[in-house]
């Protein structure tokens, strides 16, 4: 496997980078409706993974994650990874592809309705119609359909219908916001099988996950890095002081085998026929036993090396910090995915 950016991945990372850095937007509201509909429409990033004859790009989530890397190190407030990832796969996987066109067109916003850290809800289905409780579940603030897994069944539900509730949650990363969603008697339409296809959509959600955490670590690294430089103590710069550099160095090293692994990752769940073999649930295992604690070590160091302002609620030191700890604990902790990874190996669990 080729673990090197090709032409046309550095292509979109440019197109991404280029209307990122002409855009401003406040992470503090959550969801910037207007730079969605910039990368919906005019970048079309949530159709890659769409077969082209149903409107998408018919990429792979090798592309997906390329952009969950750049959507990281910009901290962009969207719901990119339930709409473009979790939701595509859960409906190829179930065999239902009527909902992809809206949304790789941008005109849907889906969320697979799963906790966003936690076990899976019991929901029950009577009459065609769902009865239970879903916490804290991400992209669903501002999705149109829901998925819904219930009674061993993945039924589609109207986010706005009857008998849907949805109560955002005061959580510590504001840039994604969740909700608990409460069914009362809401009408769903039973689309396949929940179990291949929630499994699948964690499988391939946790690898390109790790992709959204390399970019958060590395504007973590450069951002302190730049810091280091500037900043004076003593008449000299920070990164001068022989603890800063060793400091530095480690999270640089970390970041590095970050990249490595991410790319393997989004590289081995790309066949997205193939999500259930062994080799992409180790990579995605990996990926988050890896990547998640790195991502969480360099928001630290940011956070700590530029001393008094990193504290400061103004500086965005403390919203990477934020994404970084929500992530490391999102579709499992990076404890539960050492121990996949034993399993997967037939060795003894590391804790």
């Amino acid at each position: 496997m080729n673990l090197l950016y090709s032409a046309d991945e550095e292509s979109l990372r440019d197109s991404l980078r280029g209307l990122l850095r002409s855009r401003s937007w406040s992470a503090d509201d959550g969801f910037d409706a207007d730079v969605w509909r910039l990368l919906t429409t005019e970048v079309g990033v949530t159709g890659l993974v769409v077969p082209e004859k149903l409107g998408g790009a018919g990429a792979s989530l090798r592309e997906t994650a390329l952009v969950l890397e750049e959507l990281g190190r910009f901290l962009v407030p969207v719901p990119y990874l339930g709409c473009a990832v979790l939701a595509p796969v859960a409906l190829r996987v179930a065999g239902d592809t009527s909902v992809l066109p809206r949304i790789a067109d941008g005109s849907a916003c889906v969320a697979l309705a799963v906790p966003f850290a936690g076990p899976l809800p019991s929901i029950t289905v009577a009459g065609g119609e769902l009865t239970g409780r879903v916490e804290s579940v991400a992209d669903a603030l501002v999705a149109d359909v829901l998925l819904v897994p219930a009674d061993g069944g993945l039924y589609e539900v109207a986010a706005d219908g009857p008998g849907v509730s949805r109560t955002p949650v005061v959580s510590l990363d504001v840039t994604r916001p969740l909700v608990d969603l409460e069914l009362t008697g809401a009408p769903g339409r039973l689309i396949g099988p929940a179990g291949p296809a929630v499994a699948a959509a964690f499988t391939a959600g946790a690898a390109v996950l790790a992709s959204e955490q390399l970019g958060v670590a590395e504007w973590c690294l450069d951002t302190t890095v730049e810091y280091a430089k500037t900043r004076l103590q003593f008449g000299r710069p920070i990164g001068s002081f022989q603890a800063v550099k060793h400091r530095l160095a480690d999270v640089w090293v970390s970041v590095t085998q970050s990249r490595a692994v991410a790319r393997y990752a989004a590289g081995t769940v790309s066949d997205e026929d193939d999500l259930g073999g062994t080799e992409p649930r180790l990579a995605a295992a990996l990926a988050q036993a890896h990547c998640g604690p790195a991502a969480v070590r360099a928001a630290e160091e940011c956070v700590q090396l530029h001393g008094g302002i990193g504290f400061t609620w103004e500086h965005p030191a403390h919203l990477y910090l934020k994404r970084a700890k929500t992530t490391s604990i999102a579709l499992g902790a990076a404890p539960a995915h050492r121990r996949e990874l034993a399993s997967l190996l037939d060795l003894d669990a590391a804790y």
